[in-house]
């Protein structure tokens, strides 16, 4: 494999880098704003801050190189984010990228982004990016790539566009097979004895693992959807059986479109008690007392009011119905979130001054946040999970245990756990050594001591081994005047392909 140069653009951490020196590349420099990811980069790679090209908007060019890299900044697109796309300026900086492209005319690039980006909401800004893309004269398509089918125990979907200068070498581009389950979570948790290599015959698509009995190797903490392995708060919290029943009953109503608009509705008294009449308003009030449910104000009057209004509220105002506000339709409002609008503060605001009269109080569970948990734990991963979920920049509430839980039945297999992992507290969240490893970077990667400023640097990175994988497929072309290795696509026996999904431009390949 040839030698070839390369610009880290977006750089991050490095995790571009350290991939593409991996297979020869030379890195001739990087742009990066974020002062904590900048300091980082230097110490890991020995640069110098001021060999930092800076601010991208501010770069009129780039030094001839051979391969671009760019991790564009993904919040317009993320799902978890506002999905804003071009309405928030950050989007913008695809425009800034593509300019240097055009620019410098590398020999081949690759850009990665969150998955929302080949969301259909996104259709329009991935259609407007791969136009760009041709018009500056590459041929390119895009990858949604699973991280953990390349070499990481996580899963991580990212969009990875792969772009060239030449056609020939588009043409000979073949994302390379996929291999799951290479490397698996308890590969690199410290303080598990022995490896697990159970195989599964049950196939959950919505499981991230199962274990040798089929059951999920993990156990997730919420009161917002129900499985085998699914904890409560009424299983931690002493409830009555009338109590449990009037939580099980919300939990299976709750996204009915008989209740509401939303995926997820509160109920009111008199949807409880149409179910079971012997419901109180002190049995739900218990509840809330317990902190399993909440009381939520849901539908609102508008009244004759003189007091003085912010813009922020004579808007919500505007957006009532026939003199009535439902607090799940304004708070799913899309222009209340260009506005950076609270719809709840907004709603309670106008209450406190008089023009909102609640006529409509319903119930719902404290913890309506699937992601927070119940008490700080949303999943805790037993040492027989393959993968682990997607590490992000605000850390979340996974825990892992060194425990290994073994038993017949499902039953038996939720009360080992309670007894020997849950009650006891032996669990744990990663380590820094090992958010390292399930990203791929090594254990002697520098990072700063703190758990928030390092969580923030490694969840905002790429996978490394994914990286490497593309790039080093991009080199097998011979586009870096190298040896061209001929591969056959995986894509018809190892790929999920999803033809609808901008059938012009990308490939979905991931297992």
């Amino acid at each position: 494999m040839s030698d070839f140069t390369f610009i880290d653009l977006f750089a991050g951490i490095g995790g571009f880098r350290l991939a593409l020196e991996s297979i020869g590349g030379k890195c001739l420099g990087f742009s990066e704003i974020a002062k904590d990811a900048v300091e980082t980069y230097c110490a890991n790679f020995k640069e110098s801050e001021k060999d930092n090209l800076g601010d991208i908007t501010k770069l009129a060019g780039l030094p001839a190189h051979d391969f671009m890299t760019a991790g564009v900044p993904c919040q317009s697109w993320s799902i978890a984010g506002k999905n804003l796309g071009f309405d928030d300026d950050r989007g913008q900086l695809w425009n800034d990228t593509l300019f240097l492209l055009n620019k410098a005319r590398p020999k081949a690039f690759i850009f990665e982004n969150v998955k929302g980006l080949a969301d259909p909401r996104n259709r329009n800004a991935l259609d407007y990016i791969m136009r760009r893309i041709r018009e500056a004269g590459y041929h390119a398509r895009f990858h949604l790539i699973n991280a953990s089918d390349y070499g990481v125990p996580q899963t991580r979907v990212r969009i990875y566009i792969v772009g060239f200068r030449e056609e020939l070498y588009a043409k000979r581009f073949v994302l390379p097979k996929p291999n799951p389950s290479a490397v698996q979570l308890s590969d690199v948790l410290d303080g598990v004895a022995g490896k697990s290599r159970a195989v599964s015959k049950k196939t959950a698509q919505r499981s991230l693992s199962c274990n040798a009995q089929g059951f999920n190797d993990y156990f997730l903490f919420n009161d917002l959807r129900d499985g085998e392995t699914t904890i409560h708060s009424w299983d931690i919290k002493k409830t009555s059986e009338k109590e449990k029943r009037i939580c099980k009953f919300l939990l299976k109503n709750r996204r009915k479109s008989l209740y509401g608009p939303l995926d997820g509705n509160p109920l009111s008294l008199e949807h409880f008690r149409a179910a079971d009449s012997s419901v109180s308003e002190s049995d739900l009030e218990g509840l809330v007392k317990k902190e399993i449910l909440k009381n939520v104000p849901y539908l609102f009057k508008v009244e004759p009011n003189e007091a003085e209004l912010s813009e922020s509220e004579s808007f919500v105002l505007s957006l009532a119905k026939d003199g009535t506000l439902n607090r799940d339709i304004v708070k799913n409002e899309r222009e209340l979130k260009k506005r950076k609008i609270d719809a709840i503060e907004t709603l309670s605001a106008l209450e406190a001054k008089g023009a909102l009269k609640c006529t409509e109080r319903r119930y719902d569970f404290k913890n309506s946040k699937i992601s927070t948990g119940l008490d700080g734990v949303n999943r805790i991963f037993l040492p027989s999970s393959k993968i682990y979920p997607t590490l992000v920049a605000s850390d979340t509430n996974d825990f892992v245990t060194p425990v290994q839980i073994d038993a017949p039945t499902i039953a038996e297999f939720r009360k080992k756990f309670m007894a020997d992992v849950f009650v006891p507290k032996k669990f744990r969240k990663i380590t820094r050594s090992e958010s390292c490893r399930i990203q791929g970077f090594p254990d002697t990667f520098i990072l700063p001591e703190s758990r928030p400023r390092w969580m923030h640097l490694i969840g905002n990175s790429v996978a490394v081994p994914v990286v490497r994988t593309l790039a080093k497929a991009v080199a097998e072309t011979g586009v870096f005047g190298g040896e061209y290795v001929q591969r056959e696509s995986p894509l018809s026996d190892s790929s999920v392909r999803e033809p609808d999904l901008f059938s012009e431009f990308g490939d979905v390949a991931y297992a």
